[in-house]
């Protein structure tokens, strides 16, 4: 709410950042402290209209300017996952730092999910095995196998409603295990491009309120 209502006064009023006579009401350190807030509590889109709605009202060569556009950048670039940015100044020191980053530490890879998603489908446990989650292969193994022998052992038997009350219970834990395996998988590659975009932005010079 209080993001809204900042943005809500930056688009109604000018000179809430710069009274009639130049001087400053509202000081851009105020807005930049205020939007890296509200990105560090995962608002991002607040966080980007109180950006890019401050740096227009700065003038052009206005280092606050600069700062909060190439700040508006990152958290854009941390929003799509991309590995590209956009809307920077060439001659930004800001800029410079970011590309001598960007140079010296290449993009992470990010791992296929396909591999431990079909393992986790034909094995239960499998899956986390293949991404070196031990713990939790070792707890989809001790809720699938025993589900799954006292199904085979129900159809073998030919215990009916119990037949079809096991297999439902195994396919239900079944397809629970191989969506961790899957969720698992995504968020290690979400983990490792964060890493990656966190030493990103303390590369930037952009000090003060981290955004995460």
């Amino acid at each position: 709410m209080r993001g809204l209502l900042l943005l809500l006064l930056l688009m109604v009023s000018p000179a809430t950042i710069w009274g009639d006579g130049g001087e400053s009401t509202l000081a851009p350190a105020q807005v930049y402290r205020h939007a890296m807030q509200l990105a560090a509590a995962d608002r991002l889109n607040e966080s980007l209209a109180s950006l890019h709605a401050a740096a227009a009202m700065l003038p052009q060569q206005h280092p606050w300017r600069e700062r909060m556009e190439c700040a508006a950048s990152l958290l854009q670039m941390r929003k799509s996952q991309a590995f590209l940015l956009e809307g920077l100044h060439e001659q930004s020191h800001y800029t410079t730092l970011i590309r001598q980053f960007m140079q010296q530490h290449p993009q992470p890879e990010a791992a296929s999910t396909t591999i431990p998603t079909l393992l986790a489908i034909i094995l239960p446990g499998a899956g986390h095995a293949w991404l070196g989650r031990w713990h939790d292969a070792l707890i989809a193994v001790l809720m699938v196998w025993p589900m799954l022998i006292l199904t085979l052992w129900a159809i073998r038997r030919d215990m009916g409603p119990v037949s079809i009350f096991f297999t439902m219970m195994t396919t239900w834990l079944w397809s629970g295990t191989a969506f961790s395996a899957i969720s698992l998988a995504k968020r290690g590659n979400l983990e490792g491009y964060m890493q990656w975009w966190q030493q990103l932005w303390l590369s930037s010079g952009l000090t003060g309120v981290t955004p995460w």
